[in-house]
């Protein structure tokens, strides 16, 4: 577990005065997986990097692992390491070559590098591809390579920053397989686009917009923080059911969907029980949170007609 505090924390780029980060202010025990989710500007990136020590905050302070980063940043880099978004292997290197030369950049002596490097890769699960050059290697497993690369480091925190984007379905699959058997013993910080991928992998998911840190918690925490923890999907838009307390969305012509309480969902799979509707009770999904935490899911006109 890593405690990570950020007071006032602010970023602001240029000067036309942009503010990628403002007033973010955070105080959690982070575990396993932390993924940053948002819109592109959202500031994950900037965050992601103030917290690795690879960019200074424009003012506040950043605590990890009871290390201040801004102060002391070389306090901490021994025990990081990081993927950063537009990161590639050295292209005139072998697989294994790039992950030996990581090492010992990082201070390893050269035996103890290459059996780093060799575990790594048969971690990975990519041992045959060790004597490969990148161009001859598939972009997920030149990703796989990049993961075992600060895999095979000493490293307890681990920054990847999109790690998935442009992979295949497989690829990323693979890819979640590998980060949840790290998570084990690591913690790793990450940011993504793909919401269904924060929902699968993460302990904690951290939500941001326009700078600022909108909430921080579990899945489960984030459900009761909008206060409708379960999603009822009716496939029979034309049906009438009085007084609905919750979030009412019309998907299409045919489909509402509603989201509430568990009591509220109960009540309202009785009524749909009863008129033999077609339908459907679930959590409520992360991407439906996000929506509704950023202001781009409002209720429907159709929730006053029932009301």
């Amino acid at each position: 577990m890593v405690r990570i505090i950020c007071k006032g924390l602010y970023k602001t780029y240029d000067k036309a005065g942009t503010k990628a980060l403002k007033n973010v202010n955070l105080d959690i025990d982070a575990k396993g997986i932390l993924t940053l989710i948002g819109r592109n500007g959202a500031g994950k990136t900037t965050f992601i990097r103030i917290l690795s020590t690879q960019l200074k905050p424009t003012r506040g302070k950043v605590i990890l692992d009871g290390v201040d980063v801004v102060s002391q940043p070389e306090k901490i880099r021994n025990k990081i390491a990081v993927i950063p978004q537009d990161s590639s292997l050295v292209p005139w290197m072998t697989a294994k070559q790039n992950i030996l030369v990581y090492l010992l950049w990082r201070g390893f002596k050269y035996k103890d590098a290459v059996k780093r490097a060799e575990s790594a890769l048969d971690t990975m699960g990519i041992r045959e591809y060790a004597d490969k050059l990148p161009r001859k290697l598939s972009g997920g497993t030149r990703r796989k390579v990049m993961v075992a690369t600060v895999l095979s480091s000493e490293a307890e925190i681990i920054f990847l920053d999109e790690p998935t984007t442009g992979l295949d379905p497989v690829s990323r699959r693979e890819l979640w397989n590998i980060l949840n058997k790290m998570k084990e013993d690591k913690l790793i910080i990450l940011t993504t686009h793909y919401l269904e991928e924060a929902e699968e992998l993460s302990d904690d998911i951290a939500v941001l917009d326009r700078g600022r840190l909108l909430r921080v918690g579990s899945i489960n925490q984030l459900r009761k923080s909008i206060g409708y923890p379960y999603a009822v999907r009716i496939f029979d838009g034309g049906l009438k059911i009085p007084g609905i307390r919750g979030k009412v969305i019309k998907k299409d012509k045919d489909t509402l969907q509603i989201f509430c309480t568990e009591k509220e969902a109960d009540r309202i799979a009785d009524r749909l029980i009863r008129s033999k509707a077609r339908f459907s009770i679930n959590p409520t999904s992360l991407e439906d949170i996000f929506y509704m935490l950023i202001g781009d899911i409002k209720e429907d006109i159709h929730e006053k007609e029932q009301a």
